[in-house]
């Protein structure tokens, strides 16, 4: 079992108008290199939601990988299987694509697989109200996915053939602050208890409240995202410049500074 510190920009634009999306964050996680794999990551990941997080079953929405042709892979049977062992429905498990719901690999080649992936629905009243409205829905905020199961199962080589792997793999990933908004039943991460400390001391600075406008909103939120993320790039020995990691320091206080000064 594991606690790593992530950091990734990929959805940077989209921090501070969702509830979810923010650039630094804690992952937890648990591996098997060959003692377990779908069935016993399933189990797992079912009891600590079900049991040590006190998360509603009925409310748990499990995604699973739906196939993918240029890979020739079929759809996750298995994990769909795993899921019903557990006692959930089959309508709620949900079938999504390659770009979802397979990782892999780090590279252009290496080590790969399917996801099953938990997401929370946190109810009707945050979603858009489509029919087709379930996890993956890009229109709204209902589902939130909090947990990824990533079965390492294949070996991918330069020419895209897939080889199975002599041992297969489990690596999981719990974001430490989703799972906290869940716990504290708050209504973004930016509404759990590290961050609202951190959005105290900037309305104390600033004098503008959190939530008192739309943009202030937003610039309590990059403002906290970003000098958290800020602070631990530069212990692990990132310093701003022009280039590579330090470009993305560097990106990070400069968009910082802008919603600084907005409030």
């Amino acid at each position: 079992t594991t606690v790593q510190k992530c950091f990734r920009t990929t959805d940077i634009d989209s921090v501070g108008l969702t509830a979810r999306h923010h650039t630094f964050f804690e992952m937890l996680g648990n591996f098997s290199f060959g003692d377990y794999f779908k069935d016993g990551a399933i189990d797992l990941a079912w009891e600590f939601a079900t049991e040590k997080m006190g998360l509603d079953p009925d409310r748990i929405w499990p995604t699973v990988f739906a196939g993918d042709p240029e890979l020739g892979l079929g759809g996750d049977e298995e994990a769909v299987q795993g899921w019903l062992s557990k006692g959930v429905p089959r309508e709620r498990i949900i079938g999504l694509p390659r770009s979802e719901n397979f990782w892999g690999p780090a590279g252009a080649t290496g080590p790969c697989g399917p996801c099953s992936e938990l997401n929370y629905d946190r109810g009707a009243e945050l979603g858009c109200g489509e029919p087709d409205c379930a996890p993956g829905c890009e229109r709204c905020e209902r589902f939130l996915e909090f947990w990824n199961l990533v079965f390492m199962e294949y070996d991918l080589d330069a020419d895209g053939g897939l080889t199975p792997l002599p041992k297969q793999n489990i690596d999981t990933g719990l974001g430490l602050e989703r799972g906290t908004m869940l716990l504290q039943n708050a209504d973004s991460i930016f509404d759990t208890d590290g961050f609202r400390l951190i959005m105290d001391w900037i309305e104390q600075e600033s004098g503008v409240g959190y939530g008192s406008s739309q943009s202030a909103t937003k610039a309590h939120r990059v403002l906290s995202d970003h000098g958290r993320g800020m602070t631990f790039l530069i212990a692990e020995g990132v310093v701003p410049g022009n280039e590579g990691r330090g470009y993305v320091l560097r990106r990070l206080i400069r968009r910082a500074v802008v919603q600084a000064r907005r409030i």
